[in-house]
């Protein structure tokens, strides 16, 4: 008996010191636990802290996470064969030289319609240089539809023109001559941008007209045909259209002759008088 009962209450012993072993084994880890989660819920504020405080490291961070969502989308995107997913420019619409002809007074509509008809270009491009002759008409003090009527004559309407001497865009200006008034655009290059271009083209034309002291003088001037004898009809085409697009701009209708359409030619000579001999030279070549 006694032995039974020894062993009894070893069994009962062992089995408290187990039962007080892992009571205490499962405080201690809930203890550490409430720990751990206290200082993982410090570590975190502390991170959402200098994310806040640091503004270019959160632009970094936020940078990175958006570069890496679009490296996926691009890379489903072009599994699925749409190329235009990477080159996507959401705002390359304001970079476009167009406007609805529908948005312009009645005039300038007129004459821009009647435009892109003659000239096969579409309306909306027309349309804006349109608008911008007619806006820097009144600066200038000219006429908006002489201005259009250069601009058809020389380039027909094509930004990308180039002469063989070297006159560019749509108002054929000569580049190299005229660079200083292109540095207020950012440079040369800006001589392909249609409204720039136009904008340059007219004031040199405003400066031929002043130096010969008359329209059609200024004209020649402007063609680089002062020194030559004959400025092979240019003058004339320019005035017949500015006339035409001034009837059609009042609603009269057009009754005069078809301009025969020149190639671009040089336009816009150096005021120089040196300058203007050379150029006006190289134009009577290539007419």
């Amino acid at each position: 008996m006694t032995a039974r009962h020894d062993l009894l209450s070893l069994a009962r012993g062992t089995r408290a010191t187990l039962s007080l072993f892992v009571k205490d084994i499962g405080q201690g880890l809930l203890v550490v636990s409430h720990n751990s989660l206290a200082l993982l819920g410090l570590a975190v504020v502390a991170l959402g802290l200098v994310f806040v405080s640091q503004a270019d490291l959160r632009q970094d961070l936020e940078g990175q996470a958006l570069g890496w969502l679009n490296a996926r989308e691009e890379a489903r995107a072009q599994a699925d064969g749409n190329t235009l997913f990477a080159v996507s420019e959401p705002n390359a619409v304001d970079r476009a030289t167009a406007a609805d002809p529908k948005d312009l007074p009645r005039q300038q509509a007129a004459v821009a319609m009647w435009l892109s008809r003659r000239y096969k270009v579409a309306p909306e491009p027309i349309s804006r240089l349109v608008q911008e002759a007619w806006v820097i008409s009144r600066k200038a003090q000219l006429e908006p539809t002489l201005i259009l009527a250069i601009m058809a004559v020389e380039s027909s309407f094509n930004p990308f023109a180039q002469s063989p001497v070297g006159a560019q865009g749509l108002m054929q200006v000569m580049t190299h001559v005229h660079n200083d008034k292109y540095e207020a655009f950012g440079g040369n290059l800006a001589a392909f941008d249609p409204i720039t271009n136009l904008r340059v083209g007219v004031q040199v034309l405003k400066e031929c007209i002043q130096r010969a002291g008359s329209l059609d003088e200024g004209l020649r001037f402007y063609v680089g045909a002062a020194n030559l004898p004959d400025d092979t009809g240019y003058a004339a085409k320019v005035l017949e259209l500015h006339e035409q697009m001034k009837s059609v701009a009042t609603g009269r209708p057009v009754q005069a002759k078809p301009i025969r359409e020149s190639s671009p030619m040089a336009s816009a000579t150096p005021l120089a008088s040196a300058d203007t001999d050379v150029t006006a030279s190289k134009v009577a070549l290539v007419q």
